[in-house]
Order: structure tokens, then C-alpha cells, then sequence
């Protein structure tokens, strides 16, 4: 029996699974929210708590990783976290192995995503495919060929950080109007969370910013993305507005790179891409609308869900114990 261990460092998540070589189902899985504040350090000690709680007395042939931040996958260095503090330069790879006594290959997380998706979900039988993950961030991962394209630095698929509106808020990054300023759960809970502060009785309607209101308790801090969903499903019309203009954003982004690379498939995953149908038809009919009518592409659904990173994590390890 081979064992594969597949790990999600993830922005506000720790996720870890083991499987057996071909199978399709999880043998155990562990889940933990990271705390507030995590640094590095707290969330190795809870991902090295959750890997003995899995492994007990086992042990696995590789280990797959999937981080949410920019990652040298040739060496398994973690550069940064935009999310938790403490990961610049951290050699992931190598504490690992030096733990565990066993192959390791690390990733950010979108790329790894790509490579579950294309092994294991919406992406089988393609060539080419973007995937792209929409929660705390905005992040993208290439499937060219077959392979995973990383670019020159490994820094290819940023479609986070494409300008769709030089003119709009400033993002994590210094730039202006991102689509991840724009279209991420974080900021689209900003977004509305600045405007109702500015705006206590926004143009006196009932609808526009009273139902999130009330899904918070007037407690605007506690305002997140899937609340912005939920309002707009609801019928808030601030929460609706707020969700198309990211529709909008992801949508111009889409587009652009369907002209620029051509791929066969568009597939979307991450929190933000459950807003409903309205989210989904606006996406599609901006990325329709940006790009050239000759391009033709799809746009579909993350059939992994929250676990393609993992499930990634399995394909990345797999290919190492093939590879020994």
C-alpha cells in the first residue's frame, strides 16, 4: 500500500489528507481554521498537529504541498504569505523532508489547484487549461500541454493582479483596480463595509444595505464575502452591485488572457465562485464581450471544490514516487 500525504497551507485554512496511490478517496482528512494572527510558526505547529493525527503509525512514500502565496517550486521555498506573516523565505521543502525523511514538492496553491483539476477534475482529457481561485485572494494556475507552466520565476498566472480599472481602490499590491481588489471576498466585504460606514442610510432604500446589515447585526466588521453573496442573493441591492462589479472585473480579466494564451478551458474555483447564477452569467457575458470573437474558450465550475489543492498535492506527489 502507498500512502500519499497532501498539504494546504492556505490563507485563512490548514488542510491536510492522506490517500492511497489511485484511489480517488480520502483514507483521513483533517481541517483547521488558522487562528487570527497565525504567523508561520503557529500554523506549522498546527499542520505538523493535524500530519501525526493522520499518519499515526504509518508512514508515506512523498508529500505533496500546496501554499497560498508565491512559492520556488524548483526548491521548495516559500517567498512570502500575503495573508500571514512570518513565511518570507521559508524553506518548506526542506523542513519537511528533514521531518518526514521523504520526498516533498511545494507549489502555490494556484498551480497546484491547476494540476487537481486537470488530473482528478473539470480539467480531464484538456491540454490547456487556466485555473483560476477566487476567495481570499485572486490566483491562477497554467496547464499547457498537459504540464504545468510556471513562467520564467515561476511567477505566471498572477491574473489577480491585471489592471481591469486604472482608476479604481488601491490593492495589497500598490496598483490600482486589480480584478483581486475587485472580485476577492475580502475586499468585496471592504468594498461594501466603506461605503455603508460613509453611507449610514444609503439612499433611504430598504433593500440597499439593510439585509447585510442585519446578517451582521450592524457589526460591519464581521462582514465577509459569503455574506456579500448571501445579501445579494437575498436581494440587497448594495450587496448586487458590489457582486457585479467583481463578476465585471474577473470577467474583463478572462477575457484578456483568453486572447493572450488561447486556452481550451477556463475553470473556476475558490469561495467567491458560489455567489450564485447571476455571478456566473455576468462573468461569462464580460469575458464573451472582452475577447475577440475568433478566441473560443469555456468558462466552468471547480469540480474539487476546496479540496484541489490537496488533491494537486496528490498529483505533484505521485509524479515523484513514479519519478524515484
Amino acid at each position: 500500500m502507498t500512502l500519499i500525504l497532501a498539504l494546504d497551507f492556505g490563507g485563512t485554512k490548514l488542510a491536510a489528507a492522506l490517500v492511497n496511490v489511485g484511489s480517488r478517496k480520502w483514507l483521513r482528512y483533517e481541517r483547521r481554521l488558522s487562528p487570527v494572527n497565525a504567523d508561520a510558526s503557529t500554523d506549522l505547529e498546527i499542520m505538523r498537529s493535524l500530519i501525526y493525527s493522520l499518519l499515526q503509525d504509518t508512514k508515506p512514500a512523498a508529500i505533496g504541498v500546496s501554499f497560498g502565496g508565491p512559492v520556488d517550486a524548483s526548491t521548495g521555498m516559500v517567498r512570502l504569505s500575503h495573508h500571514v506573516a512570518g513565511w518570507e523565505n521559508i524553506p518548506l521543502k526542506a523542513l519537511l523532508e528533514e521531518e518526514f525523511g521523504v520526498s516533498v514538492g511545494v507549489d502555490n496553491d494556484a498551480n497546484i489547484a491547476a494540476l487537481g483539476e486537470h488530473r482528478f477534475g473539470a480539467g480531464q482529457g484538456y491540454d490547456s487549461l487556466f485555473y483560476i481561485t477566487v476567495s481570499t485572494g485572486v490566483g491562477g494556475g497554467w496547464i499547457l500541454n498537459g504540464q504545468p507552466w510556471r513562467g520564467a520565476g515561476g511567477m505566471a498566472g498572477e491574473i489577480g493582479h491585471i489592471v481591469v480599472d486604472p482608476a479604481g481602490p488601491v490593492c495589497l499590491c500598490g496598483k490600482r483596480g486589480c480584478v483581486e481588489r475587485l472580485a476577492s471576498g475580502p475586499y468585496m466585504a471592504q468594498n461594501v463595509r466603506e461605503i455603508l460606514e460613509k453611507e449610514p442610510q444609503r439612499r433611504g432604500g430598504l433593500r440597499d444595505g439593510e439585509i447585510l446589515r442585519g446578517l451582521v447585526g450592524d457589526d460591519l466588521t464581521l462582514l465577509t464575502g459569503q455574506l456579500v453573496s448571501e445579501a445579494a442573493a437575498a436581494g440587497d441591492d448594495l450587496a448586487k452591485e458590489i457582486l457585479h462589479k467583481a463578476a465585471w472585473a474577473l470577467g474583463v480579466g478572462i477575457g484578456n488572457v483568453a486572447n493572450l494564451m488561447n486556452p481550451q478551458r477556463f475553470v473556476l474555483g475558490g469561495g467567491v465562485t458560489k455567489a450564485g447564477e447571476n455571478f456566473w452569467r455576468v462573468v461569462r457575458q464580460v469575458a464573451r464581450e472582452t475577447a475577440l470573437a475568433e478566441v473560443d474558450f469555456e468558462i466552468v465550475p471547480a469540480v474539487l471544490g476546496d479540496d484541489a489543492p490537496l488533491w494537486g498535492g496528490v498529483a505533484i506527489a505521485s509524479t515523484m514516487t513514479i519519478n524515484e
